[in-house]
């Protein structure tokens, strides 16, 4: 079980504090972030700026005893049908060659400096696919020439991509069918774990609504590790959205059955506590409000219903 170190205001003095009470109810630490692309393409190498931006963090990570995961997301991690914000920016896209060697060559210092335990190439494969087939055809291109780069380096990290599971359960689409992520494991064959993204506030009314093979159908005929890489049940009302911290604490022990389902080897919560927005560079993402609430604390670390419910999971034996 883990967190991400995204601070609830964008300063040092609040990364590191919520790093300091989410690391004792943790094994793991997921940092999860698109390319530094504009840094990337001015010259600078993927060493300097891992050493700059990355190793004093993992360094602090791991001396807190926490395992590292880290995910390369190669598109807009708020509109997966669409490039990553600073290569828009910049007029450029991961379809080209160049672009993807940038790429390949990040993925290989990132193995080689941060060295992760689980390594990310792409991220919800399959709601890229669904929104943007060109961009998709292009993250599949990129991330098996980086997952044979890997292989060619000895790399030990066990390599994953993420796939979206409300997308799957065709329920970000409104009443379509279950469609599965049989494309994904044949696009990306390099998979020895299978990342799940699941927001399912956004399709179910109650927890206690999803199913009980919500994870174990995306899996059959697959004998696969998979874990939880993002996700949660936000515990504020918005947009079209109702829900409270206590129906959020409910969803995290009606959680755990699914991930007992599949055996899971991994529950990530990308927020420990909630995002002050009015902190953040203005203007925000108009969907970021939707995810803003699904920490278990609120932004200024006071405790949710949720974190008692996280602590009774996370006081379980783990099972190697």
């Amino acid at each position: 079980m883990g967190f991400s170190p995204n601070p609830s205001r964008p300063d040092a003095a609040t990364l590191l504090r919520g790093v300091d009470l989410w690391s004792t109810r943790s094994e793991l630490a997921s940092i999860h972030d698109e390319l530094p692309w504009t840094d990337l393409l001015a010259g600078q190498s993927p060493d300097a700026i891992l050493d700059r931006d990355k190793v004093p963090l993992v360094n602090y990570l791991r001396g807190k005893g926490l395992q590292v995961m880290f995910m390369a997301d190669l598109c807009d991690g708020l509109s997966r049908g669409e490039e990553a914000p600073q290569l828009r920016k910049l007029g450029r896209s991961i379809s080209e060659p160049a672009i993807q060697r940038i790429y390949r060559d990040y993925v290989l210092a990132v193995s080689r400096k941060l060295r992760p335990t689980i390594l990310g190439l792409a991220a919800e494969t399959n709601l890229t696919r669904t929104l943007a087939p060109a961009l998709y055809a292009a993250e599949v291109q990129a991330a098996n020439a980086a997952a044979a780069d890997l292989r060619a380096a000895q790399s030990p990290d066990t390599l994953m991509v993420s796939v979206q599971v409300e997308t799957a359960w065709g329920k970000l689409s409104g009443s379509a069918p279950f469609v599965g992520i049989g494309t994904d494991f044949t696009d990306f064959p390099f998979i020895q774990m299978l990342g799940l993204s699941s927001y399912p506030y956004f399709a179910y009314a109650q927890p206690e609504d999803l199913p009980l093979d919500y994870y174990s159908r995306l899996l059959t005929g697959r004998n696969l590790p998979a874990l939880v890489t993002e996700g949660g049940w936000t515990s504020a009302t918005a947009g079209n959205i109702n829900s409270t911290p206590e129906k959020q604490a409910r969803y995290l022990t009606y959680h755990a059955r699914l991930l007992d389902s599949i055996n899971a080897r991994g529950l990530i919560q990308l927020l420990f506590a909630d995002i002050d927005l009015s902190s953040w560079p203005q203007p925000v993402p108009d969907n970021l409000p939707l995810f803003t609430s699904i920490g278990l604390t609120d932004s200024d670390f006071h405790a949710k219903p949720a974190l008692t419910a996280w602590d009774s999971l996370f006081s379980r034996k783990v099972v190697q």
